[in-house]
């Protein structure tokens, strides 16, 4: 039949249900990285997605201030948190709104909602770019931080490109892509989630100690019309990129075991609630003291805007590295997912650890040399930010949840009218 039988009590009965998958079929989800592993407990989705929302994002927080200015600005975080916590929610709900089966990926929800191929066309190319241009992003990002952390703790050594930053920071995710699976990754995502409230707590502080400086300005950055409109969307996208974790967040829900008694969604929202609290506590004070620090002079790193004291700023610099490390994994999860699906299930190739290997080492070298081509680290958050982020966090989720709540009840009195027909009262 095709039936995984779990020998897990935890989740004996409920995961992957379905006549017709081959025994092939079976192995493979075992070895895939997103449903081999089924053990995660609440504090798990707390930390994976405190690693998949915070990170670069908050770092530029203050100049997207600067585009929006303070009315504006203050009110487009508030309604995005409130709107990307509600669209979470709507993606936690979702993930096993069908009895007896769980919506492992984001394209799966999707195929369901709109067919086995519109769905594909429409979730994957979105969700991949997302994923990927995070990964670049956090590419640049790691290698940025090195440098000023280099050139903080040694402002007399030579002068080293940023190239080569990127290049180490890349060295370290060859080895760490090897990792199977998200719970194998727990540690590091749980460091990650460590580093991004303390890089933030320095960020924030360091602000408030350098204080409220002589020259600033509230005004806009740019004195053109069509500098100021742009400039506008630009800081939309930002905020938008602030807010990514809707892209993996199924895919977090996966790996936390579930029985019709005891669903994933309990533990999962449990998390995702934590995590938006400590995504506040990480976002909103950046925004704001950082902008109120530097006005429109502010960097799109806010730690390229502070200098003093040397020891911190060098310290923030190292968390953020060591955070984006977390990061870059978390994202580049449901890519190794889906490539290594591709290449087992539609191109029939063994799945073992040389092609995983291969695999995984290829996408790094890749990110790695589009992030050395083009190191733009303001713009690449509002590019990105704008083109696939808002979608699949603020659109798309909704769409797909107006769309099952009338496809799941008309489904449902289909069923009824069926069993009505053989039906026969108080037998």
């Amino acid at each position: 039949m095709g039936i995984h039988e779990d020998t897990n009590p935890q989740t004996q009965g409920y995961e992957h249900f379905s006549s017709s998958k081959s025994a092939r079929d079976v192995e493979v989800d075992k070895w895939l990285p997103i449903t081999s592993s089924r053990k995660a407990k609440w504090w798990y989705s707390a930390f994976h997605n405190v690693t998949a929302m915070v990170g670069a994002g908050v770092l530029g927080l203050p100049y997207a201030m600067s585009e929006l200015r303070w009315g504006p600005g203050i009110t487009i975080l508030i309604i995005s948190w409130i709107i990307t916590l509600y669209t979470l929610w709507q993606m936690v709900e979702m993930h096993e709104m069908v009895p007896g089966k769980r919506f492992d990926r984001y394209h799966e929800l999707g195929q369901h909602a709109f067919g086995d191929k519109l769905g594909l066309w429409i979730v994957v190319p979105q969700q991949l770019v997302v994923e990927i241009s995070v990964d670049i992003v956090y590419m640049v990002t790691g290698g940025k931080s090195l440098k000023k952390f280099h050139d903080t703790v040694c402002p007399d050594c030579k002068n080293i490109k940023l190239t080569y930053f990127i290049m180490i920071f890349a060295s370290a995710h060859l080895v760490l892509s090897q990792l199977p699976n998200f719970n194998s990754i727990s540690g590091v995502s749980l460091a990650a989630a460590v580093m991004s409230l303390s890089y933030s707590t320095i960020a924030w502080g360091a602000s408030v100690h350098k204080g409220k400086q002589s020259d600033v300005s509230y005004d806009y950055r740019s004195h053109s019309t069509p500098g100021r409109v742009f400039g506008f969307f630009s800081a939309l996208g930002d905020v938008a990129f602030a807010y990514a974790g809707h892209n993996v967040v199924l895919e977090i829900q996966a790996t936390i075991p579930s029985t019709p008694e005891n669903p994933s969604k309990k533990p999962m929202w449990r998390g995702v609630v934590v995590a938006y609290i400590v995504v506040a506590l990480c976002y909103f004070p950046v925004a704001l003291i950082g902008y109120w620090a530097f006005g429109n002079g502010v960097q799109d790193n806010i730690l390229i805007s502070l200098d003093k004291p040397w020891w911190l700023i060098a310290m923030a610099n190292m968390f953020v590295v060591i955070h984006v490390v977390g990061s870059y994994q978390i994202y580049a999860m449901p890519v190794f997912d889906m490539l290594e699906t591709v290449l087992v299930k539609k191109l029939n190739f063994a799945p073992c650890f040389s092609l995983r290997l291969i695999t995984r080492t290829l996408y790094v070298l890749i990110t790695m040399f589009v992030a050395m081509t083009f190191p733009f680290f303001g713009g690449l958050l509002g590019f990105f930010g704008g083109l696939v982020f808002a979608p699949t966090t603020y659109f798309i989720c909704i769409i797909l949840g107006v769309l099952l709540m009338i496809l799941a009840p008309i489904g449902g009195f289909r069923q009824i009218v069926l069993d009505a027909k053989n039906y026969k009262f108080y037998s």
